[in-house]
């Protein structure tokens, strides 16, 4: 006991004395280390009866906490009078303005497929990826592309080799999707996808689509179209209408263009509105009824399933939302154009 008392006055007085942090980190390896006088009187409890142990033992830790306690305070306080020190130095200048700190945004890409994510997956979607160098079956044959189908041509397809492409769509996620599970299933496929298109205001080679599918023994073109209704409220406001013009995929049968109103011209057309083409309706994504020759394909009874499909740009969806005349603004990483756009932003 008179040893640890020893202890305790010499660590306080040296703890006090303490001018910089690294006398106190000298203290600290010295004293509470493995070889110090602390460890030293934790081995040597062995040697005391043993009904004298535990008091022992609990003096030991009591100095020990007490020892941490005044280097912690020890190095708190030589760290203020280093920095008080710097500041009478003029090794600070407080006299700067302070340095404001501009957040990162996410590209608007990103922001339109998060929120169309958002929009959807309280219904029950869930996200899948899916590869883009890709082979023929996946992107075109169990999708109801037969190799002489006069469809292929107007993928404008870069191949990689005779029965490997780039993918054109991001379908092949949902025929991968079926090829590895069955039914229910929900999903949104986002991605990067491929097409020999020529550079212009509203086509480059590479963009980004995200489809939906959704299949199980009973959906109709009823729930497609209440999904719908519930996207295009949630993604352009609920005084956006909407409506179904029939249309034609390989893939789906029957099939639709969705059209939502017009924001700038209010839906009316008047004014030759430029966004619209005086319509006063915008299409943005073509759907359909998944065709029984996919279902087929994946190894799917078409007469125990069935279920719907629809996919977009997120491109297209961005001019629309914001206005924008140039697809080509979004891949030239001009910091002007990109810090306009926040997340939850509709402007």
């Amino acid at each position: 006991m008179e040893d640890l008392k020893r202890i305790e006055r010499s660590v306080l007085a040296r703890a006090r004395r303490a001018k910089a942090p690294a006398d106190v980190a000298e203290i600290r390896a010295e004293v509470l280390g493995k070889k110090g006088p602390l460890g030293l009187a934790l081995r040597s409890l062995g040697e005391l009866p043993a009904e004298e142990r535990p008091a022992a033992g609990q003096k030991i830790n009591q100095l020990k906490g007490k020892i941490e306690a005044a280097l912690d305070e020890a190095h708190a306080r030589v760290q203020a009078n280093a920095r008080a020190d710097e500041l009478e130095s003029g090794a600070q200048d407080v006299t700067l303005p302070g340095r404001r700190v501009v957040p990162g945004n996410p590209h608007p890409l990103r922001i339109v497929e998060r929120d169309i994510i958002r929009a959807l997956e309280s219904l029950g979607f869930a996200v899948a990826h899916g590869p883009q160098v890709e082979h023929d079956w996946y992107n075109f044959e169990a999708l109801n592309f037969p190799p002489d189908h006069p469809a292929r041509d107007t993928q404008d397809t870069f191949f990689v080799s005779d029965a490997v492409v780039l993918r054109t769509h991001t379908s092949n996620v949902q025929i991968r999707t079926m090829v590895k599970g069955k039914p229910p299933i929900r999903i949104l496929a986002p991605g990067m996808v491929f097409r020999h298109d020529e550079i212009d205001a509203t086509h480059t080679p590479c963009f980004h689509q995200i489809e939906g599918l959704w299949v199980d023994d009973k959906a109709t073109f009823a729930d497609l179209k209440g999904v719908l209704h519930v996207f295009a409220a949630r993604l352009f406001g609920p005084e956006r209408k909407v409506r179904f013009r029939p249309s034609f995929f390989p893939f789906t049968e029957p099939s639709a263009e969705m059209d939502v109103s017009c924001a700038l011209c209010g839906g009316s057309g008047k004014g030759g509105c430029r966004p619209c083409k005086g319509t006063g309706w915008i299409e943005i994504m073509g759907a359909g009824m998944v065709d029984p020759a996919v279902f087929e394909a994946v190894g799917y009874d078409p007469e125990k399933v069935q279920g719907f499909a629809f996919g977009m740009g997120l491109e297209r969806i961005a001019l629309l939302r914001w206005g924008v005349d140039d697809i080509r603004l979004f891949y030239e990483n001009d910091l002007r154009f990109l810090e306009q756009f926040r997340p939850g932003d509709t402007r």
